[in-house]
């Protein structure tokens, strides 16, 4: 399809891209994307399910983790389906409409997503830090509007993201850098003046994800400080211990993450391939690895979970 000249926005439509150079390689990079879709489905649901049906787990930790959960099970929703539309069927069209709600659902559950590592952290700097307190600052109401907050911080941030992107004419290429729809994409190919959306992307990344990574930061700092006071060594392990899967799953968040932006915004002349890959992994990994992360490292949750099978 030719590029979309002088066209206004709700008729536009725009084409997605798989990885440049290997179309000989779609059929078995769908059956790939086809596995990483059904182990992240699989993988998130049972947590969810073990975390709703036994009682013993209405905890803050795992009301997080649950939390987690569904925020990767509807990012892998929200995306693999479009991907595969790709590689399977060679179905690249987009009609702008279907483009901004994508990217819209992609950015807010990202969003979430941060949020809830960070109120994971938290989890831990109480636990560790105040243990005596625990219970009476982490209460499950609490708990639950702490989770809520996050929620409507992460669409009430993203949802100006269409509606400034609605107001442009696109009389460049309309073909995208990703298999999916992304704001900082889908704005470069506007021929109209981008600074709005440009300085508003900038301010919701780092009121968001960066914000939200300085505390988590700050956090641990508390946590390592607090447990190096510990004077048994033993102690000391068993509680930095618990953070191991925390620490896996934001690292494999936020490195992704923010290698996407800055590839996004400041590397010009980046290989096109680097991005799609980054995107990828930024997108799709921490669907797939954060169960199997907690499943290995909770050893009260994977009793829950092998209970429930051989059950």
């Amino acid at each position: 399809m030719s590029a979309v000249n002088d066209t206004t926005f709700t008729h536009a439509v725009f084409l997605l891209t798989g990885l440049p150079g290997q179309e000989d390689f779609h059929l078995w990079i769908s059956i790939a994307f086809c596995l990483l879709y059904v182990i992240s489905i699989v993988g998130n649901s049972v947590i969810l399910f073990i975390v709703i049906k036994d009682p013993s787990l209405h905890e803050p930790m795992y009301i997080f983790l649950s939390l987690l959960a569904l925020t990767d099970l509807s990012l892998s929703i929200t995306t693999i389906p479009t991907i595969l539309g790709i590689y399977v069927f060679n179905s690249k069209e987009i009609t702008l409409d279907v483009c901004l709600a994508q990217l819209f659902f992609i950015h807010t559950l990202q969003c979430i997503e941060s949020s809830v590592l960070l109120l994971m952290a938290f989890d831990r700097f109480i636990a560790i830090c105040i243990p005596l307190r625990y219970t009476s600052i982490l209460t499950l109401p609490r708990t639950l509007l702490m989770g809520l907050v996050s929620v409507l911080r992460a669409v009430a941030s993203m949802f100006p993201l269409p509606l400034l992107l609605k107001r442009y004419r696109y009389c460049r290429s309309n073909v995208l850098s990703h298999s999916y729809c992304l704001h900082q994409d889908v704005m470069k190919v506007a021929c109209s003046d981008i600074a709005v959306n440009y300085v508003y992307g900038m301010f919701t990344t780092l009121s968001t994800v960066g914000l939200d990574s300085l505390l988590i930061l700050l956090s641990y700092v508390m946590i390592l400080k607090t447990a190096l006071s510990v004077v048994s060594h033993g102690k000391c392990l068993r509680a930095l211990n618990t953070c191991v899967s925390h620490i896996c799953a934001v690292l494999l968040f936020y490195i992704a993450e923010i290698s996407l932006a800055i590839i996004h915004r400041y590397v010009k002349g980046s290989s096109h391939l680097l991005a799609v890959l980054v995107g990828y992994v930024s997108l799709l990994v921490p669907p797939l690895m954060n169960p199997i992360i907690y499943s290995i490292k909770s050893k009260h949750l994977r009793a829950r979970i092998i209970r429930v099978f051989v059950k």
